[in-house]
């Protein structure tokens, strides 16, 4: 246990480098994939066929491709095609694009559990469709929405992990660097799982916060 603390004073600040960048990746990508999730699930819910059908099928072909590979092909396929992005950018870009069709689903999910009444009401007062969303929908179906949003943040937390198949120096990067140059595997990775438990506590406490403030309503 001695040496543990040992190597966790040695470790902890180059450690906390890959922490900041892990921060960047997760909270960038959660950002995209709120907004695009958010687009593919207005478009769903459109009741226009084609806005319908394209946000259907745009989701599953997001859902079926595997979030390293998605990384891979941003990063080292599109400069192929005269598109060049820092590795930083691609996986914000892959994470957030990877996401977005779970936070669609959860969006969608939301919307349409708020009741129709509701909805019709809103149009007999003379209503469209855009601000009988934005006034009546979203207000109610955010709050329907938090405790699985939630959990797409301690997904993504985690996930940000992938980012070091393309060499994003975050924290996992940083902790497999470490190890592979001192050969102190037990203390580096114990104090890389430490970290990301300390990061995801908070968030996985929000979310049990929230599922309590949706079960009394």
């Amino acid at each position: 246990m001695k040496g543990f603390w040992h190597d966790a004073v040695e470790f902890f600040p180059i450690l906390l480098n890959g922490v900041a960048l892990t921060i960047v990746v997760t909270i960038g990508s959660l950002l995209l994939s709120t907004v695009l999730g958010l687009v593919w699930a207005m478009m769903r819910v459109s009741g226009i066929g084609v806005l319908s059908g394209l946000s259907a099928s745009l989701i599953n072909v997001i859902r079926g491709i595997p979030i390293i590979v998605l990384l891979f092909y941003l990063y080292f396929v599109m400069p192929d095609l005269g598109v060049t992005l820092t590795a930083l950018q691609a996986a914000i870009l892959g994470l957030g694009i990877a996401y977005s069709a779970y936070q669609a689903e959860n969006f969608r999910a939301g919307i349409e559990a708020i009741d129709k009444g509701q909805i019709e009401a809103a149009q007999s007062i003379g209503m469209g469709w855009w601000l009988t969303m934005r006034r009546v929908v979203l207000p109610q179906a955010v709050r329907i929405v938090l405790p699985p949003y939630g959990n797409v943040m301690i997904m993504m937390l985690k996930d940000s992990s992938q980012a070091s198949t393309i060499t994003v120096a975050e924290l996992a990067l940083q902790g497999k660097l470490i190890a592979s140059s001192t050969f102190k595997n037990t203390s580096v990775f114990t104090l890389v799982a430490l970290m990301y438990l300390t990061m995801s506590i908070p968030l996985i406490l929000l979310v049990r916060h929230f599922e309590k403030r949706a079960g009394k309503r």
